[in-house]
C-alpha cells in the first residue's frame, strides 16, 4: 500500500475561523514500552527518513572507530544553518583527519539561515560544498574512513565499507533491512524504513547505556543543540527546552524525536511541507506527557494577514470512530 493511501489529516490551516487549508499525513507516537499510543495515518508506513537518519548514521560512524564527542558530533549530526560557528566547525572536523574541505563531497549549497547566507552571498561566495546542511554529516563521514583505514576518496558509495556499516545499524535500529536504497539530496545513500521504526531507532539512541555509540550520541544532540540546527531553529529549541529530548528534522516534512525513557515519535507530512510540522510535533510530544512552556512557543505556527496574526495552524482533530 502507498504512502498516500492511509494518510489522514493532521494539521488544519484556520484564516479568520475557516479552514483554508489541511495538510495529511502520517504519525506514530510510543510510550515509553514501544506500544503505539498515538496514530494518524499508518504508523508502519515505508518512509524516506531523510536527514532524520543522521543520529543513525553518527551511531554508525562512532561503532566503526570515529573519535568524536561534543558540539562536533552534534555537528556530524546536524542539518546546520550554515552560520559562521558551523563552518568553522566543518573546518576543525576536517582538520582532525588531515583533511580540508576539498574532500567534501555533498552537494554545493548555500546555507540555510538567511542571514547567514546573505552574509556568505555579500562576501563573493556563491554555492559550496561547506555551506551546505549536510556538510558536517559528510565531514565526519570523511573522518570515520580515515579512522578506519578505508577510502574517503569514495566515501559516498553504497558499496564502500563505511555505507555497509551504515546501512546495517539502519537495519539494526529501524527493525529490518530497508525497502529501499538511493541518494539523498546531500549526495550521501538513503535508505527507507517504516515510520514506526524511525520512531523506534530514536527510543534507542535516547535511551542507551551510558559509554555505547547511541548514548554518545545522544548526550551530544542534548548538549549541543545550536550545533544539530542553528539560531531559532524548531529541532534547536525543542532540545533545549524539554529535558531530556533527541530530535532531528529531515527534508520533506519528516522529524522524530525520543525522551530519556524511550517514548518516541516520528511524523510525516504527505505533501513534503514544513509548515505543519512544528504543530504536529508539539501536540504528540504533549500526548506523550511532555509539559514544557518551549512547546507553546515552537508550537504556535500563526496564520499572517498583512503580517499581522489572523489564524493559526492547528493540529487536526482525532477522527470520529467508525
Amino acid at each position: 500500500m502507498s504512502i498516500e493511501d492511509q494518510a489522514e489529516p493532521i494539521a488544519l490551516v484556520r484564516r479568520i475561523g475557516v479552514v483554508e487549508s489541511v495538510h495529511c499525513g502520517h504519525v506514530v507516537g510510543l510510550d515509553a514500552t514501544g506500544t503505539v499510543v498515538w496514530r494518524r495515518g499508518d504508523p508502519d508506513v515505508t518512509v524516506l527518513p531523510r536527514s532524520t537518519l543522521k543520529l543513525v548514521q553518527a551511531v554508525a560512524m562512532l561503532a566503526a572507530g570515529l573519535d568524536l564527542d561534543g558540539e562536533l558530533l552534534a555537528l556530524a549530526c546536524s542539518s546546520h544553518s550554515g552560520e559562521p560557528g558551523h563552518l568553522d566547525g566543518v573546518r576543525r572536523l576536517l582538520a582532525r583527519a588531515g583533511l580540508d574541505e576539498a574532500a567534501l563531497q555533498n552537494t554545493p549549497g548555500l546555507p540555510l539561515d538567511a542571514a547567514a547566507a546573505l552574509a556568505w552571498q555579500k562576501a563573493g561566495n556563491g554555492p559550496a560544498r561547506i555551506a551546505q546542511n549536510c556538510s558536517g554529516k559528510h565531514a565526519a563521514m570523511l573522518a570515520t574512513c580515515v579512522s578506519a583505514g578505508w577510502d574517503p576518496a569514495a566515501y559516498r558509495s553504497p558499496t564502500h565499507p563505511l555505507q555497509r556499516a551504515i546501512r546495517e545499524c539502519v537495519a539494526d535500529l529501524t527493525g529490518g533491512p530497508p525497502e529501499h536504497v538511493g541518494v539523498d539530496g546531500c549526495g550521501a545513500p538513503l535508505y527507507s524504513c517504516t515510520l514506526s521504526g524511525l520512531a523506534r531507532a530514536f527510543a534507542t539512541i535516547a535511551r542507551a547505556a551510558p559509554g555505547t555509540p547511541h548514548a554518545r550520541v545522544a548526550a551530544a544532540v542534548r548538549a549541543h543543540p545550536w550545533w544539530l540546527g542553528g539560531s531559532g531553529r524548531a529541532v534547536t529549541r525543542l532540545v533545549e527546552g524539554v529535558p531530556g529530548l533527541v530530535a532531528k528534522d529531515g527534508a520533506e516534512g519528516v522529524f522524530a524525536a525520543a525522551l530519556r525513557d524511550g517514548s518516541a515519535l516520528a511524523v510525516k507530512v504527505l505533501d513534503g511541507a514544513a509548515r505543519p510540522v512544528p504543530v504536529v510535533v508539539c501536540d504528540v510530544l504533549r500526548r506523550l506527557g511532555v509539559d514544557a512552556p518551549v512547546l507553546d512557543v515552537v508550537g504556535r505556527v500563526d496564520v499572517l494577514g498583512h503580517g499581522a496574526p489572523v489564524g493559526a495552524v492547528e493540529p487536526a482533530p482525532p477522527s470520529p470512530s467508525p
